[in-house]
């Protein structure tokens, strides 16, 4: 029996990108549906309970930020966020609102739909849903995103702006290997012109705070030769 095509919901205000993405994913085997404005988009979600999103920020009506809220109040269907934003606040702003991956323009469509095929087959295999509030191995470590509240063993930990970066980001996606340059891109933005070292500096920190035994880590997994994971258990 022919498994059934994975329905993908494109909210995009450009009809050229959207011509583009719309040609590639049917060529893929994926059945599509658009949506050029954040309201639309609401009413199609709702109308045909697509297995990802693909959404714009920059929306007539309605904001991709708010839309990517409002799915995510009832659903956690995959988001891959597809913005002309670089600057790392906006795209850690992404991540803490839910999405899942983020794609800035001019894009490759190539890129584009090999993160479409990791990410359903992330949900496929029941990738842990994305909560606000998160905590591991009985609590030991617990993440609170709305208060941004941070806690090791009960207590509060203060980490820096960076650090609060990498952390979500590794937490956003627990299958995911970062590299150290993606890890820069998301802690320091695409224009920083430091080594790609710093990472471990902010990891040899990070470990310090969250984890119990820095040497023999727990959360902050070292993959070698690529970079870092993360390994907590919920």
């Amino acid at each position: 029996m022919q498994s059934k095509a994975k329905k993908i919901l494109i909210v995009e205000d450009e009809p050229k990108i959207v011509e583009v993405v719309e040609a590639y994913l049917n060529n893929s085997g994926y059945e599509t549906a658009i949506a050029y404005d954040g309201l639309l988009a609401m009413k199609r979600f709702e109308e045909i309970h697509p297995d990802l999103v693909i959404l714009d920020l920059m929306l007539p009506h309605l904001s991709g930020e708010e839309v990517c809220q409002r799915i995510r109040r009832t659903s956690r269907v995959p988001i891959i966020m597809l913005t002309a934003k670089v600057e790392e606040d906006d795209k850690v702003e992404g991540l803490n609102m839910g999405a899942d991956d983020y794609i800035t323009k001019p894009f490759s469509t190539r890129e584009l739909i090999a993160r479409v095929n990791s990410l359903l087959r992330r949900s496929d295999e029941g990738i842990s849903p994305l909560f606000h509030k998160m905590s591991w191995n009985q609590e030991d470590l617990v993440i609170d995103l709305e208060r941004h509240i941070f806690k090791k063993a009960g207590a509060i930990v203060n980490l820096t702006p960076n650090e609060s970066k990498i952390l979500c980001a590794l937490v956003k996606f627990p299958q995911k290997i970062f590299t150290r340059e993606e890890l820069i891109q998301i802690a320091f933005g695409l224009d920083f012109d430091g080594f790609d070292r710093t990472v471990d500096s902010h990891i040899k920190n990070l470990r310090s705070k969250i984890e119990t035994d820095s040497s023999n880590p727990d959360y902050i997994l070292t993959v070698r030769g690529i970079g870092y994971q993360f390994g907590g258990k919920s």
